[in-house]
């Protein structure tokens, strides 16, 4: 066996193995979604259930008012348009602020970048209480603005450095044949820079989606009623005082994961190119 061989069996085996690692908790969590409870409580655990338990499904999509299936909906309502408000502001700002970083030339423009960087590099719970005490001065704690506005603080500095580098790698030249035939700047960028930074955009458009769906720890402070939680607050509270099903935490979880895998599905060609070429130049 040559030694050309003898490596692709191992990055195979080791393609494999990460496969395997990553998939099984969420094949073990769509076992125990479709799992009696008592299944799922045993000593030895029963992987296999005899027949498949749908009720969770059930009560999660037909629930009436006040119930377990009724607080799942709204918060999955509430998430989307977090998300995609969140994403909105984030990739607007990220794109004029990423291409000013790019372009333009002024003192201290990298220094402005890292500032930037280093605030999202900030742990959560230092800037808990200042966002808590802003968002209480303007009344909007328990909304879903108040949310979208701490989310895009965090967002907008990834989609800056992304989106920034990726700017970068795209030949000068294409903007200023551009304004040679009479675009503004702006037009350049419009028509010019973003059809080229498709790979990029996308990218720094799923990576800010998958921050504000998945963001835990500030909508669990900043919210307290169904009119504003979230998914991540929601499936949390499905864990009881004294026992959990934990069928229903893997039902929620699976159900709030199907929108970001979907996404990434359909845009995985976007995103890989994209973070590629982002890290390349920066």
């Amino acid at each position: 066996m040559n030694r050309q061989r003898r490596l692709s069996i191992l990055l195979h085996t080791a393609a494999v193995g990460v496969g395997t690692a990553i998939a099984a908790p969420f094949v073990l969590m769509i076992i125990a979604s479709v799992s009696p409870q008592s299944n799922l409580i045993s000593r030895p655990l029963k992987w296999i259930p005899d027949t498949l338990y749908l009720e969770r499904y059930q009560a999660i999509f037909s629930g009436g008012p006040n119930s377990v299936g009724a607080s799942f909906r709204a918060a999955f309502l509430n998430t989307i348009v977090v998300a995609t408000g969140t994403v909105i502001i984030a990739m607007v700002v990220g794109v004029l602020g990423a291409y000013a970083f790019a372009r333009l030339r002024f003192r201290f423009r990298r220094g402005f970048l890292m500032i930037f960087l280093a605030t999202y590099m900030l742990p959560q719970i230092a800037l808990l209480i200042p966002l808590y005490l802003m968002l209480n001065s303007m009344n909007l704690l328990d909304t879903r603005l108040g949310l979208i506005l701490v989310d895009t603080s965090l967002v907008i500095p990834f989609t800056l450095w992304i989106l920034s580098n990726y700017f970068a790698t795209i030949p000068e030249e294409l903007e200023e044949a551009a304004l040679i035939d009479g675009c503004t700047r702006m037009g350049a960028l419009f028509r010019v820079v973003l059809p080229s930074a498709k790979p990029g955009i996308f990218a720094a458009l799923m990576f800010s989606f998958l921050l504000a769906w998945d963001e835990f720890m500030y909508a669990l402070i900043f919210t307290s009623s169904d009119a504003s939680k979230t998914l991540t607050v929601s499936i949390s509270e499905f864990a009881g005082r004294y026992t959990t099903d934990f069928g229903l935490v893997a039902t929620g979880g699976i159900l709030a994961a199907l929108p970001p895998v979907i996404i990434a599905v359909i845009f995985q060609r976007y995103i890989v190119s994209g973070m590629a070429a982002g890290a390349v130049k920066g």
